[in-house]
């Protein structure tokens, strides 16, 4: 009898414990499930001075404005037009070839006043002088795309030029203002800016080549404005 009841105890006990396992099992399985969110990491957003976004661009062009506004005054005579005295967009014109430089004209309303010239880099005064089809010129050097050029002012008031040969220039900074119109401070030309970028340290005043393959001796200025 106590043997019965043993096994029959046992039996219970092994249901019982089925039954809880079973009540268990529904009640995690079938409970109602919560939206899991996972959040994102925190961005950091603190830059570094002088750290650059790698969404701006770091091939800027790298040289100062000569004139304000110096783009929209590129309306005559551009780099690498070809002259003479028959096609020219300006004048009387007295000179033929390949244009080396880029001419910058006075605004509306500049005519009578003092127009400032800026250097477009920093560099060295190599020449300042009065030369013919110029007037006031000054040339500087300059190092642009890693490699020498001498910059090619030209149609400057020569007296408003305060720096000397050998001393340094800093971009942006004023070196003088242009050259009364049809006077012999510009040459006898218009009142505007001749600028010219040649390639190497030697100091060359071409204004214009006959050749147009030598124009592979100078940069176009508007290339590399910033």
């Amino acid at each position: 009898m106590n043997s019965f009841f043993s096994k029959k105890n046992l039996l219970i006990a092994i249901f019982s414990v089925l039954i809880i396992g079973l009540f268990l099992f529904v009640s995690i399985y079938f409970q109602p499930k919560r939206d899991i969110i996972i959040q994102p990491p925190t961005a950091d957003k603190t830059i570094n001075a002088g750290s650059s976004s790698p969404d701006i661009a770091t091939n800027s062009p790298r040289l100062t404005e000569p004139l304000i506004s110096a783009p929209n005054r590129v309306t005559k005579k551009p780099f690498g037009i070809y002259i003479t005295p028959q096609t020219s967009p300006v004048s009387p014109e007295k000179f033929t070839g390949y244009h080396t430089g880029v001419d910058f004209e006075i605004l509306p309303g500049e005519e009578n006043k003092e127009v400032t010239v800026s250097a477009i880099c920093a560099g060295r005064l190599l020449l300042k002088k009065s030369a013919s089809g110029y007037g006031g010129v000054i040339i500087e050097s300059c190092e642009l795309d890693g490699q020498e050029v001498t910059i090619i002012y030209g149609h400057l008031k020569l007296s408003s030029i305060a720096l000397k040969v050998g001393q340094t220039v800093a971009a942006g900074e004023t070196i003088g203002i242009l050259g009364r119109g049809y006077s012999s401070e510009t040459g006898g030309e218009r009142k505007h800016l001749h600028l010219g970028i040649h390639r190497g340290a030697s100091t060359n005043l071409l204004g214009y080549a006959q050749d147009k393959n030598l124009l592979g001796n100078w940069f176009n200025i508007l290339d590399y404005l910033r």
